[in-house]
Parts: C-alpha cells; sequence; structure tokens
C-alpha cells in the first residue's frame, strides 16, 4: 500500500508564531507537483511536541484538503499516551487520509507487550497504521518480533525504521511480511537494496524531485542511476542532521524561500555554523544561488 518517496512535510511557523497555513499550503503542493507520493504531517519534522491539539488536526486537515487524492496522507497521530493517540487518530478517521504514523510511546518505555497493545489498539480504529521505530528519540525500538504479531492485524501496513540500521530491514522481512520504509534519509538507497520499498523523508521537503528520482530509480532496479543520485544528494543528507530534525531543514527552506525561519522552543535557529554550512550545500548542488 505504501511504496516511494513520502515527505515529513514540515510545519511552517509565521513570524508571530502560529501555524502559517498558506506556507503549507505551497509546501504541500510543491512536494505534489515534483512527484512525491505522499505527505507524512505533523511528524517528528512537523515539531508535533509543540503544536496545540486544534492545530494538529488543522495542519493534517490542511494537507488532505490541498492534496486531493493526487498523493496519499500518512497522518502523525502518534503520542507517548494511548488515550491521546486514540483521540488523534479518532479526530482524523473521516478527513480522507490513507493511513496514520504511529510513533513508539517515548519516556514511558513501556514493555513489548504493552507495545503489542498499544498499536493494536490505535490499528483497532481501521485506519492503516504505519508503524514508527525511532530509538534515539524514543528510548527503545519495536523489537522484532512485535513487528511480526503485529503484521498479523489487517490494518498494521507498514513499519518506518528510523534505527540506523540496515540490518533492522533484514530481520524484519525474514520474520513477517510487511512493507519497510526508511527512516533515514541516508539510508534509504541501502535499506532498499535489501528490500525497504521507499523512504518517509526530511530531506524531499528541500529536494523532492531529486529523492523521488532516487527511490523510483533503486524500485525498478536501475540501481546505477539510483547511486548516482545518492552519492549527488549525500551532501545534502548529511548537513540537514548538522542538528536536531528540523532546525537544519527549516534553515534551507528559508533560505531558498519557501518559509519563515520559526521554530517554537525549546527549538530554536541553527548556529551561523550550520546556517552557512547549508547554504554552501544547496549553492553546490544548484539549489540556491
Amino acid at each position: 500500500m505504501f511504496k516511494g518517496t513520502y515527505t515529513a512535510i514540515v510545519t511552517p511557523f509565521s513570524r508571530s508564531g502560529g501555524v502559517d497555513f498558506g506556507r503549507l499550503r505551497a509546501l504541500v503542493e510543491w512536494q505534489i507537483v515534483s512527484g512525491v507520493e505522499g505527505i507524512v504531517p505533523v511528524g517528528t519534522t512537523g515539531e508535533s511536541p509543540t503544536l496545540e491539539f486544534e492545530e494538529h488536526i488543522e495542519v493534517i486537515r490542511v494537507t488532505v484538503e490541498v492534496c486531493r487524492s493526487r498523493a496519499q496522507v500518512i497522518a502523525g497521530t502518534g503520542a507517548n499516551s494511548t488515550a491521546e493517540a486514540l483521540d488523534l487518530t479518532r479526530h482524523v478517521l473521516d478527513l480522507g487520509c490513507q493511513g496514520t504514523l504511529q510513533v513508539t510511546p517515548y519516556y514511558n518505555k513501556p514493555s513489548p507487550e504493552g507495545l503489542y497493545r498499544h498499536f493494536s489498539a490505535v490499528a483497532d480504529l481501521g485506519l492503516p497504521v504505519v508503524l514508527y521505530s525511532v530509538p534515539a528519540r524514543c528510548g527503545r525500538d519495536i523489537p522484532v518480533d512485535v513487528i511480526a504479531r503485529l503484521a498479523r492485524h489487517p490494518k498494521i501496513a507498514a513499519v518506518k525504521e528510523a534505527g540506523g540500521s540496515v540490518e533492522r530491514v533484514s530481520a524484519i522481512l525474514d520474520a513477517c511480511d510487511i512493507p519497510v520504509l526508511s527512516g533515514d534519509d541516508v539510508l534509504t538507497l541501502p535499506m532498499m537494496s535489501v528490500g525497504a520499498q521507499g523512504v518517509i523523508s526530511v530531506v524531499s521537503n528541500a529536494a523532492p524531485r531529486e529523492v523521488s528520482d532516487m527511490v523510483r530509480g533503486a524500485l525498478r532496479g536501475d540501481y546505477a542511476m539510483a547511486t548516482q543520485a545518492h552519492r549527488r544528494l549525500y551532501p545534502l543528507f548529511r548537513d540537514l542532521f548538522i542538528e536536531t530534525n528540523p532546525i537544519p531543514v527549516k534553515a534551507a527552506l528559508a533560505l531558498m524561500g519557501r518559509i519563515d525561519e520559526t521554530y517554537r522552543l525549546p527549538l530554536c535557529e541553527p548556529s551561523d555554523k550550520t546556517r552557512t554550512q547549508v547554504r554552501q550545500t544547496l549553492v553546490a548542488l544548484g539549489m540556491l544561488k
């Protein structure tokens, strides 16, 4: 069901601090015309921890409205409280999303059984679920045997694997039949070489056509082309993670004139060194004059 390039879209803020829905609409439209298969609003890159509940739902609603079935929408409705994840997901059931992204509950560090029950409860609502394993942010991964159990649920649709390990893709596919999407831009091509079906990408915010072309090349088995694209994009894969995501990618988009560079605390603007490095890379890639 989920295959290709899905942009983990940033949430643009106006200089006054509110969500800039005009910029959001323009960003999503640019992603669609550039060829991505889908948009993932209000995930990590969308600064979900600092959005108010009403903003959270409205960002998803606007994203679906702009997509108009031209691209899939996987709504970020995860939380470290099962009750909150259920509440967020219930509010998007009728918006027209194709799926929901459910992060590993963070800080709580639940047991394997707790993880199984948490994700199962959300999946029982009926919207296809993409499991999101990102141990660097959540304190633990989703164990492979738990993924295998969850894969038997008809609404567990895929796994976003962001643990920094290509071997995990092989382990998951050895244990069960579930699509895997890379959650690390720099590992997209290596993960696809062992069976991943695409990426939920940060870098495609700034380079949607380029990332989409690389992924499509890999999907059709043209690894010479995909490798060439990977090597060209590598400096961007590296530099958009110099500081905590989404700080560098928002700085890049601001340099490109696509958003105002505004964050919500505790995130703040990057260092001058980071901004200079991002600018230099964008210029070298022909993305900025």
